[in-house]
C-alpha cells in the first residue's frame, strides 16, 4: 500500500495539479497547530476556526474547478448531440463510428473527473481524521454535521458529486442509443447476434458506484462473508496468475463444506432437549450440547486460519474426518447412555469448523472478477444450511434398531451427517485441486502490497498508532511530510496482523462498536434458536416436527430479507441509518418476547421471534457491509484477518448464549424465557448507545 501523500502525487492529472486538495500543506498546518497549542500561541477555538476556514477554501477550490469541468463536458455533449441529429437525417456509417468514438472520449474525460472527485474526497476524509487524531477532538463530527445540509456549504458537491449525475446520464444515454441504432445501418451479416454493452458505460457506472457506495443484492450479500476484497489485478500477467490458482470444482467443494457445516450446526436444535432428557439430564442442558460446538470453534477458527497459509486441501480433509467422528460420537451416545460422549461429539464437530479455510480460499484463489459472486455463494450456502438443518431434523422421525444400534429422532441427525461427511470426504479426495502456492508466494514477493485494499472512495480508519513525536518529525525534516505517518509510515504497517492482539489494535472505536453489534445480534439469535424447543414445548406443547418447521421458516427468511435490503433499502438510506433502525427494531422484538402476563400465546412468541430474527438478519447484513468497507486493509489477509475477528466475536456470543440457557435452567423452565432475554435486552441497549456515540464516524 502506497501512503496517501505519495498516491495523491502519483495519481494527479498534471494539468489539474493546482486544483487538488493541498494535502501536504494541510498536514504541515496540523503539525504547526499542535506546536502552537503547546506553546500557548493559539487557543483551541482559534485553531478550529483557522483549520475550518482553510478546509472550506480547499473544498471551494475543488468544487469550482469541478463545476467548470462539468460545464465543459456538458458543452461537448451538446455539440455532439447536434452532430447526432444531422446523422439521423443523413445516415452515414463512418460518421456514426466517429461520433461514437467522440462520445467515448468524453466518457474517458468524465472518468478522469470522477477520479478527481474521488481522490479529493479521500484527502478530505484523511486530513479530518488526522486532525482528530492529533488533537483528540471530534472535529470531523462537527465539520460534517454543520456543513452537510447548510445552503452555503459545498461539501455535498464533493461527497455526493451533485451535478455529475446529469452528465453521466446524458453521456450513457447517447452512447447506448448510438449502439442500438447501429443495427439500422449495418447488414445483418455484419451485426453480432447480441449487441455488447459499451465498456465506457460500465467504467463510468463503476466509478459512480465507487463514489456513492451504491449497492445491489449480490454485492450486499457478498459482504456478509466479510471477505475483504483486494484490488483488482491491473495486468494481464496478474490475471493469468489468478486464473491458474482458480479451480471451479474446488470452489464448489468449499461451498458444500460451508453448507454441510451449517446443516450440522442446526440439525440437532429441535431434538437436543429430548436427547438430553433421555440421557438423564435436564432439558435445558441442550444449551451446553448445542453450544459445545461453538466452544471448540473458537479455537479451531484460529488454527484453520493459520493452516490455510500453507494448504487448503489438508485442512479440509482433516475437517471432514473430525466431523465424521464427531457425528458418530453424537449418535452412539444414546446407546452408551453417556452425556459426556454426546458433548464430546459436538466438541469434535466444532473442532472441524473449516469456515476460515472456506473464506480464505475465496479471498486468495478466486479471481477478482467473480470474487463477489463467490462471496455471495458462501453466504447463500450458510443461509441454506441454516434452514435445511432443522427441516431435515423434522423429517427424521423414524425409530428402529440395527443390531445394538438405535436409530431415532435424537440419533438420526448424527448418523445422517456422518454419512454426509464421509461422502464429502470421498468427493473431496477425488476432485479438489490444491492451488499453486509457489505462484502465490512469488507474486507476493514481487508485490508485497498486492494483498492490500486501497478503496479511495471509502473512509479508511487507519491504524490506532500515535503520530510521530516532534523530535522524530524534526529529524526526518521535510521528507516526512510526504509520509502518511498515522497509517503507513513503516514497513510493519503494511504487513498483516500477526496475533489477535495486534489485529485488535488495528480496530478503531467505531469498528469495535460494530463488532459489539455483531456479538449482540448473534447472542440474540442464539438465545432464540437454541431455547426454542424447550420454550415451545413448555408453553405450547409443540412436538419436534412443529419446532423444525418453525426454525426452517425462520432460516428461509434470510435470503428474501437480504434481497430486499440489498436491492432497495440500502440504496435509499445510509448504512448507519439502517444500522440504528435495525437495532431499535431488534430491541422492540426482544421486549415483545418477554412473558409479562399469566398466559403466553404462540402468536406473541412467533411474532416476536420473527421481529427479532428478521431484524437481526438485516442488522447483520448492514453491519458487515459497513465493517467490510471501513476495516483496516491490514486485516484483508493473513491468519488474523477481519473474517476471523468477526467469526470469533459471533462464536463467543453463541457460547455465552448457550451457557446462559443452561445456567438459567437451574431456576426452572418457567423462568427460562425472561432470564435469558434480559442479557439480550441489556446488550442491545448498550450497542444502541455506543452506536449513537460513534454515529458521525460511521461513514
Amino acid at each position: 500500500m502506497v501512503n496517501f501523500g505519495k498516491k495523491l502525487m502519483a495519481d494527479q492529472i498534471p494539468e489539474w495539479k493546482g486544483y487538488y486538495i493541498n494535502y501536504k500543506l494541510m498536514k504541515k498546518k496540523v503539525k504547526q497547530y499542535g506546536q502552537q497549542l503547546q506553546q500557548g500561541e493559539k487557543d483551541r477555538r482559534r485553531v478550529l476556526k483557522d483549520f475550518s476556514k482553510m478546509l472550506d477554501d480547499q473544498i471551494e477550490k475543488i468544487v469550482l474547478f469541478l463545476l467548470e469541468q462539468q460545464g465543459m463536458l456538458a458543452s461537448r455533449i451538446e455539440k455532439l448531440g447536434k452532430q447526432r441529429a444531422i446523422l439521423q437525417e443523413q445516415p452515414d456509417i463512418s460518421g456514426i463510428a466517429e461520433l461514437r468514438e467522440a462520445y467515448r472520449e468524453v466518457g474517458v474525460d468524465l472518468i478522469k473527473l470522477l477520479k478527481f472527485v474521488d481522490l479529493n474526497a479521500t484527502g478530505i476524509r484523511k486530513i479530518l481524521k488526522k486532525f482528530d487524531k492529533r488533537f483528540g477532538y471530534r472535529f470531523t463530527d462537527y465539520y460534517v454535521t454543520s456543513r452537510s445540509n447548510h445552503p452555503y456549504s459545498q461539501l455535498q458537491q464533493v461527497f455526493k458529486h451533485v451535478g455529475v449525475g446529469a452528465v453521466v446520464g446524458a453521456l450513457s444515454r447517447n452512447l447506448a442509443e448510438l449502439q442500438e441504432r447501429q443495427g439500422s445501418y449495418l447488414s445483418i451479416y455484419d451485426q453480432p447476434s447480441a449487441a455488447l454493452k459499451d465498456p465506457i458505460i460500465d467504467m463510468i457506472n463503476s466509478s459512480v458506484d465507487k463514489l456513492t457506495r451504491s449497492t445491489n443484492f449480490l454485492r450486499f450479500l457478498g459482504q456478509h462473508a466479510l471477505i475483504l476484497d483486494e484490488e483488482s489485478p491491473s495486468t494481464a500477467g496478474e490475471e493469468e496468475i489468478e486464473d491458474q490458482k482458480y479451480h471451479f470444482m474446488s470452489l464448489m467443494l468449499n461451498l458444500v463444506n460451508t453448507f454441510l457445516y451449517m446443516v450440522n450446526t442446526y440439525i440437532i436444535v429441535p431434538t437436543a432437549d429430548d436427547y438430553s432428557v433421555s440421557l438423564g439430564a435436564a432439558s435445558t442442558v441442550c444449551g451446553v450440547v448445542i453450544g459445545s460446538m461453538a466452544v471448540a470453534q473458537i479455537f479451531s477458527s484460529v488454527y484453520f486460519s493459520a493452516w490455510s497459509n500453507k494448504s487448503y486441501f489438508k485442512p479440509l480433509i482433516f475437517s471432514s474426518i473430525v466431523l465424521f467422528l464427531g457425528n458418530v460420537c453424537y449418535a452412539i451416545a444414546y446407546d452408551m447412555n453417556s452425556l459426556t460422549v454426546l458433548i464430546a461429539g459436538r466438541l469434535l464437530c466444532g473442532m472441524g469448523s473449516a469456515r476460515a479455510v472456506n473464506r480464505r480460499y475465496i479471498s486468495d484463489c478466486v479471481p477478482a472478477r467473480i470474487r463477489m459472486q463467490a462471496s455471495a455463494g458462501f453466504v447463500s450456502a450458510s443461509a441454506l444450511g441454516m434452514a435445511c438443518g432443522p427441516a431435515l431434523a423434522g423429517l427424521l422421525q423414524w425409530k428402529f434398531k440395527i443390531y445394538m444400534v438405535t436409530f431415532n429422532q435424537a440419533t438420526l441427525p448424527g448418523w445422517v451427517m456422518a454419512v454426509a461427511w464421509l461422502l464429502y470426504l470421498v468427493w473431496l479426495s477425488i476432485s479438489f485441486k490444491e492451488p499453486n502456492r509457489a505462484t502465490e508466494v512469488n507474486d507476493a514477493t514481487q508485490n508485497p502490497a498486492s494483498g492490500q485494499r486501497v478503496d479511495i472512495g471509502q473512509l479508511e480508519n487507519g491504524l490506532a498508532q500515535p503520530l510521530l513525536t516532534d523530535s522524530e518529525n524534526k529529524q526526518n525534516g521535510d521528507e516526512d511530510e510526504e509520509i502518511d505517518d498515522s497509517e503507513e509510515a513503516s514497513e510493519d504497517s503494511r504487513k498483516p496482523a500477526t496475533s489477535i492482539g495486534s489485529a485488535y489494535r488495528l480496530l478503531t472505536p467505531s469498528v469495535k462498536v460494530q463488532l459489539l453489534i455483531y456479538f449482540m445480534l448473534k447472542y440474540a439469535m442464539e438465545i432464540l434458536l437454541s431455547e426454542s424447543s424447550v420454550i415451545t414445548n413448555h408453553y405450547f406443547s409443540w412436538n419436534t416436527s412443529a419446532v423444525a418447521i418453525f426454525l426452517a421458516i425462520l432460516g428461509l427468511t434470510v435470503l428474501p430479507v437480504n434481497a430486499v435490503v440489498g436491492t432497495y433499502i440500502s440504496n435509499m438510506f445510509e448504512d448507519r441509518q439502517l444500522l440504528m433502525v435495525s437495532q431499535i427494531t431488534l430491541l422492540v422484538g426482544i421486549i415483545f418476547s418477554f412473558k409479562v402476563t399469566r398466559t403466553y400465546s404462540a402468536v406473541q412468541y412467533v411474532a416476536s421471534a420473527l421481529i427479532t430474527f428478521v431484524s437481526a438478519e438485516v442488522l447483520e447484513g448492514v453491519n458487515l457491509s459497513l465493517l467490510s468497507s471501513v476495516m483496516s486493509s491490514r486485516l484483508s489477509r493473513g491468519t488474523y484477518n477481519g473474517g476471523l475477528l468477526s467469526t470469533e466475536a459471533g462464536t463467543l456470543a453463541r457460547v455465552v448464549a448457550d451457557c446462559t440457557i443452561t445456567a438459567a435452567g437451574y431456576l426452572g423452565v418457567g423462568k427460562l424465557l425472561n432470564i435469558t432475554l434480559l442479557p439480550s435486552l441489556v446488550i442491545c441497549a448498550t450497542s444502541i448507545a455506543c452506536t449513537f456515540l460513534t454515529y458521525n464516524s460511521l461513514f
